[in-house]
């Protein structure tokens, strides 16, 4: 959500920020909100001076009371009375206008950062850099569900039976794998110098609605039935969420976090789930990095963020690229953003393994999160990034790890967290 601010003094700014996005059903909210921020600042102006009238009748009832003109304090008092009844009207309308105001600003998309390139959708993500060298050999490599499936790790039909489309048992030496990642990744945060979490697997629909936007809430959340709790699609939510409503130091900042969570995706408008593979899922496991800091701090940190996960990757030996996300690509609440892709020999390109986000002030402002300095109250900037998520994460291991005999060797970063295994071989 934007600085009502912006719109009072630069809309044209916010108009051509909507049209960057491709967006421009929502052209008129803007002029909306901006009739609606007159009409309320106007009923605050005049709620103002009735009161002000108010309190000097009611000091002039007193003196009158006291000099025993009882008629004419009477007649002030049946004027206050009046006064006290158009305030309550002006507030209930001002009420009702602010909530009016509110729906129609969480729509209005934030303001991208001007190197954000302009495109209508992911086909016009543009490449930054690459790391690592994309190799293919000179065997076939099978689809991962076939890898997994050789070597007794990979349980989807069972999956089915009990779940359905989009879930899986993994077994064995590939759960472990699995794992090892996970847990690597947690280690290889907090070497960073990253606080360790595990947050609420469950949030509330406020703390939804202040974390994202309405369009990804429909396409992503599980809603739990009978209750006013939701599945978490990704452990940002409920680690931003952490923070709602508080009043943080800014000796304390920045706040850097990393945080595992199992995640939930209705995965809508995804074209189905795909039976055999792992690659898109309803459930899976992610460690996330969330960081919490002053808005003129935010660039800095997004770069190291996502140059931590081109780091991860590389140190299990998988090729990897960066991609910034074009304007039509960014969601409504992102500043800027970049997906780190990971390289498929298999398929001979990239596939997205991890996204970062800056989203400025924009959930900061939502939930009400700010910091306290000197000079007053501000909100915060707020910043997330995947260090992996699994199984993706797992699919580009396995394929750049895959041998000619259908065995895995294992990175060296994994060996301690698989009991110094070196290599999965069929049994």
């Amino acid at each position: 959500m934007i600085d009502i601010d912006i719109i009072r003094k630069n809309k044209e700014l916010v108009k051509e920020n909507i049209k960057k996005k491709f967006q421009e059903e929502k052209l008129p909210l803007v002029d909306e909100v901006e009739e609606l921020d007159k009409k309320i600042r106007n009923l605050k102006q005049k709620g103002d001076t009735l009161r002000q009238e108010r309190n000097q009748k009611s000091d002039q009832i007193g003196v009158l009371f006291r000099e025993k003109k009882v008629e004419e304090a009477n007649s002030l008092k049946e004027n206050v009375v009046k006064i006290n009844e158009e305030l309550e009207s002006i507030e209930k309308e001002e009420e009702e206008l602010g909530i009016k105001i509110k729906e129609k600003m969480m729509l209005i998309p934030q303001i991208i950062d001007e190197s954000v390139p302009i495109g209508k959708d992911d086909s016009e993500n543009v490449e930054i850099e690459k790391f690592g060298e994309p190799f293919v050999p000179d065997y076939e490599i099978p689809h991962h569900a076939d890898i997994c499936a050789n070597l007794n790790g990979i349980d989807k039909e069972a999956a089915g039976r009990t779940s359905g489309n989009g879930f899986y048992y993994l077994l064995g030496d590939i759960a472990r794998l699995h794992e090892a990642m996970i847990a690597y990744a947690r280690d290889f945060m907090i070497n960073k110098g990253f606080t360790y979490c595990i947050p609420p697997f469950m949030i509330r629909s406020d703390v939804v609605t202040g974390v994202m936007s309405f369009k990804e809430m429909d396409a992503m959340m599980y809603k739990i039935e009978g209750e006013d709790l939701f599945l978490i699609g990704t452990s940002e939510h409920s680690m931003i969420g952490k923070f709602k409503g508080q009043l943080i130091d800014e000796l304390e900042l920045p706040i850097a976090m990393t945080s595992y969570s199992p995640c939930f995706r209705k995965e809508v408008g995804s074209h189905g789930i795909e039976e055999r593979g792992l690659y898109r899922v309803h459930q899976f496991e992610k460690q996330e990095m969330v960081v919490l800091c002053k808005l003129e701090d935010s660039m800095d940190w997004y770069n190291k963020m996502w140059s931590y996960t081109v780091e991860f990757f590389r140190s299990l030996d998988v090729p990897v690229r960066t991609l910034e996300c074009c304007s039509g690509d960014l969601a409504d609440l992102k500043v800027k953003s970049c997906d780190v892709e990971a390289w498929s020999p298999r398929q001979q390109k990239y596939f997205e393994v991890g996204s970062c986000s800056t989203l400025g002030e924009a959930q900061a402002r939502r939930l009400g999160i700010k910091m306290k300095t000197e000079k007053g109250n501000f909100y915060v900037a707020t910043l997330n990034n995947t260090v992996v998520a699994s199984p993706r994460g797992l699919i580009a291991l396995i394929e750049n790890n895959y041998q000619e005999d259908g065995s895995i060797l294992i990175p060296k970063a994994l060996q301690p967290y698989m009991g110094g295994k070196e290599k999965i071989e069929k049994k």
